[in-house]
């Protein structure tokens, strides 16, 4: 069954950082807060349902709207016109190596507006997909306190590249040594897209303060867009997670939020 559209629980913000403003859909009425980026499909019905979950189990939810339209409408499909626009636009790094998207630069001083909005230690961020890495990347900002990169996708082409500068890199791997930082990563095992060679760099770098969870292809949603078309899953907290107890992705969506509410806690 298709999941409603309807996101009156949701309020919009439109938030200006560095003369840029976007759309912002808040929910939840108390922190601490994480930052919830959406895949390269936009804010999916999925993501509204992953969204409602961290909100329940009593954080404030950020999800800032990259693109596609600021409500659930977008349909968990890339189109041409979609990619043609992230290819030309400045604000991704889609292709190059050791370089942090531009787009990073407004969504740090969201995170710090919300923890200045809900108080407690810091903030939770977690990015999909195109904006996987750009939970790392976000971790530069101490507020940042509980990184999750599920299936990082970029740069695009490179396997075991990551999208961050060298020097945003060795500022959150030096907060993983000195301030006790952690960050979490998700992945299917069969993911094309979201190599295990992505997951082994970011061992090397972070050692046992970086966590992998690497999901089987067989646990995925059959219903999925990508499974139904003959195709490895890739979006574990959206399209390709079963909302069932037992299952192994809805697990992990219960792991992402006992690591936020424990990185959090006051």
């Amino acid at each position: 069954m298709a999941l409603s559209t309807d996101i009156a629980d949701f309020t919009r913000r439109d938030c200006t950082f560095g003369g840029k403003t976007r759309p912002v859909l808040v929910l939840g009425d108390r922190g601490p807060a994480v930052i919830v980026i959406h895949e390269v499909y936009g804010f999916t019905p999925e993501l509204a349902r992953f969204c409602r979950w961290i909100a329940g189990a009593g954080m404030r939810v950020y999800a800032p709207v990259l693109f596609g339209t600021p409500d659930a409408t977008n349909p968990s499909k890339i189109t041409r016109r979609r990619l043609y626009g992230l290819c030309i636009s400045r604000e991704f790094t889609l292709f190059r190596t050791g370089k942090s998207s531009p787009i990073v630069d407004w969504l740090r001083p969201l995170a710090r507006q919300a923890h200045q909005e809900c108080g407690v230690p810091g903030v939770g961020v977690i990015g999909m997909c195109l904006t996987g890495g750009f939970a790392l990347s976000m971790a530069v900002d101490p507020v940042v306190l509980a990184p999750v990169l599920s299936q990082p996708g970029m740069p695009v082409g490179k396997a075991a590249a990551l999208d961050i500068s060298a020097a945003d890199l060795a500022i959150v791997k030096q907060r993983t040594a000195e301030e006790g930082l952690r960050l979490r990563g998700y992945r299917f095992e069969g993911d094309p897209l979201c190599k295990p060679a992505k997951f082994e760099t970011l061992r090397q770098v972070f050692g046992d303060a970086f966590t992998a969870v690497e999901l089987p292809d067989a646990c995925a949603n059959p219903a999925s867009v990508l499974v139904r078309a003959g195709k490895p899953p890739h979006s574990v907290f959206t399209d390709d997670l079963i909302d069932a107890d037992g299952e192994p992705t809805r697990q992990a969506a219960d792991e992402v939020i006992a690591f936020f509410k424990d990185a959090l806690a006051n």
